[in-house]
């Protein structure tokens, strides 16, 4: 029996992301997202992050806080609707709840480091950073197990190209300061493609398909390779809208009086 290891974390990532439903699967999927690592004090960090600020990206090794469990067979979102060993993905849900990212890494000051492409909840406990190098991380002819057959040698496959209709457009232009996450998360979900998966919280909705992206809905229809938002709603209920004393609603109010449901 191997012993027990004890593990502390060296800070915390602050992200936009709140809930597991709405964090992107991959880093890749995150591209702009900006987030802050926030070092604990008291610990000679300031010193350990000395000359870090010379790379271009790093690799945060963090925890999955909000994991209560494993699975030992998960389903990932490009397994064709077939479950694999967890030790063959990149799922959350693993014996050891730890995660492995590369973020872009934009400053450094002081105990706080500013990093772009984030896809952890924010709140994270990092674990350790450590620098991306890339003659001795990168190996782009390395083979993709089960992912190859179905996506071919090299992943990600070709992205869809996801256009915006005018009112689409007009809808995330109304949204103002918070328009450019919003923007960024649906082109790109949508670009890594439209298929219903929970996990990316994408489901049929008439003759079209329906996105979750935090609490707005995203309306989109698929013309082979290329995505068409078409719409952008509230995720709210009518009678959710109608509860005084939320402030926090009061940018989907003045959405609905505006473009309606």
């Amino acid at each position: 029996m191997l012993p027990a290891l004890t593990v502390t974390p060296i800070g915390v990532i602050r992200t936009p992301y709140v809930d597991r439903m709405s964090a992107p699967r991959q880093a890749a999927a995150a591209a702009g997202v900006r987030g802050v690592i926030e070092l604990c004090p008291g610990r000679d960090l300031e010193h350990a992050v000395s000359d870090l600020e010379g790379w271009d990206y790093i690799w945060v090794i963090f925890w999955f806080h909000q994991n209560s469990g494993w699975r030992p067979k998960v389903l990932p979102p490009r397994s064709a609707g077939k479950r694999r060993g967890v030790l063959s993905t990149r799922s959350p849900h693993r014996p050891n709840p730890i995660g492995l990212s590369v973020v872009k890494l934009d400053a450094v000051r002081g105990l706080t480091l500013d990093v772009t492409n984030v896809d952890m909840l924010d709140g994270t406990p990092v674990l350790d950073i450590k620098p991306y190098v890339p003659y001795a991380d990168a190996y782009p002819d390395a083979r993709t197990g089960w992912l190859e057959p179905l996506v071919g040698a090299k992943d990600p496959e070709p992205g869809f190209e996801v256009a915006w209709s005018d009112r689409a457009r007009e809808q995330s232009e109304w949204l103002g300061p918070d328009r450019a996450e919003l923007v960024a998360r649906i082109e790109s979900t949508l670009a890594l493609g439209p298929q219903p998966h929970p996990y990316r919280r994408i489901k049929p909705d008439g003759e079209g398909m329906l996105l979750a992206v935090k609490d707005w809905r995203v309306r989109f229809r698929v013309d082979g390779r290329r995505v068409v938002v078409d719409a952008i709603a509230t995720g709210y209920r009518e009678r959710q809208l109608e509860f005084p004393g939320d402030p926090s609603l009061d940018v989907h109010r003045a959405f609905v009086a505006r473009f309606g449901r």
